[in-house]
């Protein structure tokens, strides 16, 4: 006898419930809940925010305190450490990635005088992986960890144009779920233009005077597994100061000679 789709559904949840872990879910919100928060939150706003009453968090803090991934700021304040963000970087893939671009980017920043950094894909949103600011000082740079905008910057296009159509339908979506204020009816077509040039070039949205210039770091099957990117700022006192097709040109020879480090 065929299962039918609601009884396949019903022993799907059923297994789900035979697995929970419900004290490794109230670590997880409790954590999740930290990262998003701007500012440290006391032990029973945690509680209310989670529906649940201090004392069935209490034992999942402290554990939390104990392994460094949350610090108690005072008396009953607590706040999210970089203990997540460093562990990333020791993933094999990402450390491999950090490791490779060093030495690429510093290079390229030095030939340009411009800042650059590297970003990945991550639920909706970019992670600066790796920075390098303006080696005379004065220029535009990001700091390694903060979360960037997907559909509306250059180097969020390079990470959806450069997959296979279902992921970037996901990530599109996970996107809009973050920033439904980004929706654009056009976001394909503009991808599809990313793709076919290879890269994409666009004055920033965010900052004025700012210009993007952001190409994909692609794996073996050609799909972004990171941008690198760098944000453009003129110097009026500066008249050598490399222009954007300079830029342009540079950052796809750096991208190009990451790519084949990373795919090969």
């Amino acid at each position: 006898m065929k299962e039918g789709p609601q009884e396949t559904e019903r022993i799907s949840e059923a297994e789900r419930r035979a697995y929970a872990a419900p004290a490794l879910e109230k670590g997880l919100d409790i954590l999740e809940m930290l990262c998003q928060s701007d500012t440290p939150l006391a032990q029973k706003e945690i509680a209310q925010r989670m529906g649940r009453s201090v004392g069935e968090i209490y034992r999942m803090l402290t554990c939390l305190v104990n392994r460094n991934y949350v610090a108690q700021v005072d008396d009953n304040s607590f706040a999210v450490t970089t203990k997540l963000f460093e562990l990333s970087h020791t993933n094999p893939p990402t450390r491999r990635l950090l490791y490779e671009a060093t030495s690429v980017m510093h290079r390229l920043s030095s030939e340009l005088d411009q800042g650059c950094h590297l970003t990945v894909y991550s639920q909706g949103k970019q992670v600066v992986l790796s920075k390098v600011d303006t080696p005379s000082g004065m220029g535009f740079s990001v700091r390694a960890g903060a979360e960037l905008d997907v559909l509306i910057s250059a180097s969020g296009r390079v990470l959806l144009a450069f997959q296979d159509e279902a992921t970037r339908k996901l990530r599109i979506d996970e996107a809009l779920q973050r920033r439904p204020d980004h929706a654009n009816p056009q976001i394909d077509v503009i991808l599809d233009a990313v793709r076919a040039k290879g890269y994409e070039s666009i004055p920033s949205i965010q900052v004025r005077g700012l210009y993007a210039v952001s190409f994909p770091i692609l794996d073996m099957q050609k799909r972004a597994v990171a941008a690198l990117t760098v944000p453009y700022t003129e110097r009026l006192d500066d008249r050598m100061r490399k222009s954007i097709p300079d830029v342009t040109e540079a950052l796809a020879k750096a991208a190009q000679t990451l790519s084949e480090r990373i795919a090969g």
